[in-house]
C-alpha cells in the first residue's frame, strides 16, 4: 500500500458498505429464522405423497439451508469488513503520528509514487534517506528509526488489505450457485486459515524433508483447520490433485510398518488429510471444479513412491479411496467417483473384484489401520457412510446394489458396505449420534425393501448375513421397525403403528420374515433386532397410553396388537435362533451376550435421534410425535434398553435375564411377554392411566404368546414358498 494512499485514505465508503452489510445481515438472520421455524419446520411434518414426498421435500430442504448459507456468508463478509476498515483507520492514524513526529524533528516524509517513500532533513539533504536506509547523514539513526516504523506500518496495512481481498474473494467464490458457509469472527482469523494452509501446502511439496515432529506439527496445524473451508480450499488448490495423491503415496511408502508414536502420527495425517479434502469437495470455485476433475482423472494413474524399485505402485482409485475413510465428502463429487469405481468393479464380475484390485498390488498399504486399501470399494464406502444422500444414490440401481452384496463373497468389504448401505436407508450418517433421523422417503424404503429381498433369495442369501453385513442388517431392521410392524400387521394398520414414512407398506412380509431369520443368525444382527423392537414397542406404548385419541377404538385392542406384534418379531428371532447353529453353542451365547452388552449405548442413541420415526396419523394432523424426540421422550424406551442391558446373566432363573438364552424356546417366548408387560405398566405408571393392571398384563402377556405362535407361521409359510 502507497503512503498517500494510507495517509489520505477516505474509508467513509467502506464504512458504507459495512453498514449496508450489516443492514442485510440482520434481514437474512429473520428469513433464515421463517424459513427454519415455519418454511422447514412444516414440511417437516407434512405427510408427502408422490413426486412431493422427494422433490419438493427436497427443495424446501435444501432452500432452508440456503437462507443458513446466506446469513453466515453475509456475517463473515460483514465482519471481515468492519474489522479490515477499524485496521486501517488505525494504521493511517498510526501513519500520520510517525510523520507528525518526523515533522517535529525537522524531518519530512514524502511518497515518491513508485511504491516507495522517502523521509529527509527540512534544512540538510544528506538527510534524505530512502526505505533502503542508505544515508550518510550524522543523524541517520533518528531517518532509520522513522523509515522502520513507517515501512512496518504501510506493510502490516498492506497485509490486512490484500488478505481481507483474498478471503473475501474466496468466501465468495466458495459457492458457484448460492452461498457459502465458511464462518468467521473477523479478517485475522481467515486470513490465519489461509496463510496456515500455504505453509502446509508448501511443506507438502516436500515429504521427504518432513521429520516425525514435522508431521506431528503438521497434524496440530491439520486438527484445527480441517473443518475451516477456506483452508481447506487453500490447501488443496496449492498441492494440487495429483500432488495430493503423490503426497499421500510417498508417505505411506515412507513410512510402512510404522509403529509407535510413529503409526499414531500417520493414523492421525490420514485422518486429518481426509477430513481437510472433504471439506474442500464442497467448494464450488471455478479452482476447486478443476482441481476435483483433475483428481478424476488421475483414477487409473500408476502412483510411485520417490526412489521406488517396483513398477508397480497404487492406482489412483486405492490412493483417492484411502482418503475418503473420514469426513463427509460432497455429494456431487461422490455421485462422480462412486460411478466410475462402481463401472470399475462392475466390470471385473463378482467373483474377481479381488483379483481386480488385490492382484499385482500384494504390497501395497494405504491405511495405517484396518485394512491395507488395496479394495478402493472399502474406502468408497466408509466415504458414502458419512454422506446418506449420496450412500441412497449409490444402491438406487438394484443391479448395483446386488453386485456389490454378491462380491462380499470373495472380498473383505463386506462390514464397509453394511455401513454405507445403513446410512442410505436410514438417512443417518455413520457415528452422528446428534442428528434427527429424517422420515424415510419412498426410495430409501424401496432400497430396504430389495436388501431385504437379496438376504432372503433361497440361492445363497442367507449366506451375506456371514459375510461381514449381520451387524449392519440389524441396525437396518432396528430402524426399520414400523415398516416392518405393519407388513405383519398388513393394510391399514398405520393407526396402530405409528410412523412417519413415506412408504409404511413398502416391504414384503414373506422377505421381512427371511431377512429377520438370517440376521438372526449374527449376534450382533440379532441383538440389533431385538433392540428396535423393544424400543419401537416402548414408544409406541408410551404415545398411545398418552394419547389415547391417536386409535379411534378400544385402547386395550391397541395394546393387544402391540403385544402379539412383539411376539412375532422376537418369536422369528427366537425359532431361527435356536434351529441355528449359534443357538447350538455356549460360545455364541457368549456372543450373543456381549453383543447384547456392546450394542446397549448404540441404542440409547437410537431413543435420542428419533431412530423409530412415530408418526401421528393423518386424521390427527400427521404432526411429528413429541413421544420420542422431545422433553422426557422415549423413557419407556430407555427403560427397556436398561432391562436388556441389566439382564446379562448366565442362568434366566437367577436375575430375570432377558432374551441370551436360544436353548429354550419357551424362557425366550416368556421373557418377551415380560418385557413388554413390564414397558406396559412403565407407561400406565407415567402417564397415569387408569386401567384394570391385571387384565391389561394378562391380556397382553396372552397377545404375545399368540405372536411368538404365529411366528410359526410365517417360518413355515417362507420355508414352504421359497423351499
Amino acid at each position: 500500500m502507497h503512503l498517500d494512499t494510507l495517509r489520505h485514505g477516505n474509508f467513509s465508503k467502506l464504512g458504507e458498505a459495512v453498514t449496508d452489510w450489516e443492514q442485510m445481515t440482520k434481514k437474512l438472520a429473520e428469513l433464515k429464522e421463517d424459513a427454519e421455524g415455519k418454511l422447514k419446520a412444516k414440511a417437516d411434518k407434512a405427510k408427502w405423497k408422490g413426486v412431493n414426498a422427494t422433490v419438493t421435500r427436497e427443495f424446501i430442504d435444501r432452500t432452508a439451508a440456503e437462507f443458513t448459507d446466506a446469513h453466515t456468508q453475509a456475517d463473515s463478509i460483514t465482519k471481515i469488513l468492519s474489522d479490515t476498515r477499524g485496521e486501517l483507520i488505525g494504521y493511517r492514524t498510526q501513519v500520520n503520528d510517525a510523520i507528525k513526529r518526523a515533522n517535529d524533528q525537522h524531518l519530512t516524509v514524502v511518497d515518491n509514487h513508485d511504491g516507495t517513500f522517502s523521509v529527509m532533513g527540512n534544512t540538510r539533504p544528506d538527510w534524505s534517506s530512502d526505505p533502503s536506509g542508505k544515508s550518510g547523514a550524522t543523524d541517520q539513526s533518528t531517518v532509520d528509526a522513522f523509515v522502520k516504523e513507517i515501512q512496518g506500518i504501510l506493510t502490516k496495512a498492506t497485509q490486512s488489505d490484500d488478505t481481507a481481498a483474498e478471503a473475501l474473494r474466496l468466501i465468495v467464490d466458495q459457492a458457484k450457485y448460492g452461498f457459502s458457509d465458511a464462518s468467521y469472527a473477523d479478517r485475522d482469523e481467515a486470513a490465519a486459515a489461509v496463510a496456515t494452509a500455504e505453509k502446509l501446502a508448501k511443506m507438502a511439496k516436500k515429504p521427504s524433508d518432513m521429520s516425525l515432529d514435522d508431521i506431528k506439527a503438521f497434524n496440530r496445524e491439520m486438527a484445527k483447520y480441517h473443518d475451516d473451508p477456506l483452508f481447506a480450499e487453500k490447501f488443496a488448490r496449492g498441492l494440487g490433485a495429483k500432488g495430493t495423491l503423490q503426497f499421500w503415496t510417498e508417505m505411506t511408502s515412507g513410512h510402512a510398518g510404522a509403529r509407535g508414536p510413529e503409526l499414531q502420527a500417520m493414523k492421525d495425517l490420514q485422518s486429518n488429510l481426509s477430513l481437510t479434502l472433504a471439506t474442500a469437495s464442497f467448494s464450488d470455485s471455478d479452482a476447486m471444479r478443476g482441481w476435483k476433475r483433475d483428481l478424476l482423472d488421475e483414477t487409473t494413474t500408476n502412483f510411485r513412491a520417490a526412489g521406488s524399485s517396483g513398477a508397480t505402485g497404487a492406482l489412483g482409485y486405492q490412493v483417492i479411496s484411502s482418503l475418503m475413510r473420514n469426513g463427509r465428502y460432497d455429494t456431487e463429487f461422490l455421485d462422480a467417483y462412486r460411478k466410475d469405481v462402481f463401472k470399475a468393479d462392475s466390470g471385473a464380475g463378482e467373483s474377481n473384484t479381488d483379483d481386480r484390485w488385490v492382484k499385482g498390488y500384494d504390497g501395497l498399504d494405504l491405511v495405517f489401520g484396518d485394512g491395507n486399501g488395496r479394495d478402493p470399494l472399502e474406502g468408497l464406502f466408509e466415504g458414502l457412510s458419512h454422506n446418506p444422500e449420496a450412500a441412497e444414490h449409490a444402491f438406487q440401481s438394484k443391479a448395483d446394489l446386488d453386485h456389490m452384496l454378491g462380491t462380499t463373497t470373495y472380498t473383505d468389504r463386506g462390514e464397509s458396505l453394511g455401513r454405507a448401505l445403513e446410512s442410505a436407508v436410514t438417512g443417518v450418517a455413520n457415528g452422528d449420534t446428534s442428528a434427527s433421523a429424517p422420515p424415510h422417503s419412498t426410495g430409501q424404503v424401496k432400497i430396504m425393501a430389495n436388501i431385504m429381498a437379496a438376504v432372503a433369495a433361497p440361492d445363497g442369501g442367507a449366506n451375506l448375513v456371514r459375510n461381514g453385513l449381520g451387524d449392519s442388517f440389524g441396525n437396518m431392521a432396528a430402524a426399520y421397525m414400523p415398516e416392518i410392524s405393519c407388513a405383519f400387521k398388513g393394510p391399514e394398520s398405520g393407526a396402530v403403528f405409528l410412523t412417519n414414512s413415506d412408504s409404511p407398506e413398502g416391504l414384503n412380509v414373506t422377505d421381512v420374515t427371511r431377512f429377520l431369520s438370517a440376521t438372526s443368525a449374527d449376534p450382533a444382527g440379532r441383538a440389533g433386532i431385538i433392540y428396535g423392537e423393544s424400543i419401537y414397542t416402548g414408544s409406541l406404548l408410551e404415545e398411545h397410553l398418552s394419547h389415547p385419541g391417536h386409535f379411534d377404538g378400544d385402547q386395550k385392542q391397541v395394546l393387544n396388537d402391540i403385544g402379539r406384534n412383539a411376539g412375532i418379531i422376537e418369536g422369528i428371532v427366537g425359532h431361527s435362533a435356536a434351529n441355528s447353529e449359534v443357538g447350538q453353542s455356549v460360545q455364541g451365547e457368549k456372543d450373543y451376550n456381549d453383543a447384547l452388552k456392546a450394542k446397549g449405548d448404540l441404542a440409547k442413541t437410537w431413543v435420542n435421534i428419533a431412530a423409530t420415526g412415530l408418526k401421528l396419523p393423518d386424521h390427527l394432523g400427521g404432526e411429528l410425535m413429541g413421544g420420542v424426540v422431545g422433553g422426557g421422550a422415549g423413557a419407556v424406551a430407555g427403560a427397556a434398553i436398561d432391562r436388556l442391558i441389566d439382564g446379562q446373566q448366565a442362568n434366566i432363573a437367577e436375575d430375570q435375564g432377558l432374551y441370551y438364552s436360544s436353548k429354550d424356546l419357551f424362557a425366550m417366548r416368556d421373557s418377551v411377554g415380560q418385557q413388554t408387560i413390564w414397558s406396559v405398566d412403565d407407561a400406565l405408571a407415567r402417564h397415569h392411566v387408569n386401567m384394570p393392571k391385571d387384565e391389561i398384563d394378562d391380556s397382553v402377556g396372552q397377545a404375545v404368546n399368540d405372536g411368538w405362535q404365529d411366528a410359526d407361521y410365517y417360518l413355515n409359510r417362507t420355508k414352504v414358498k421359497y423351499g
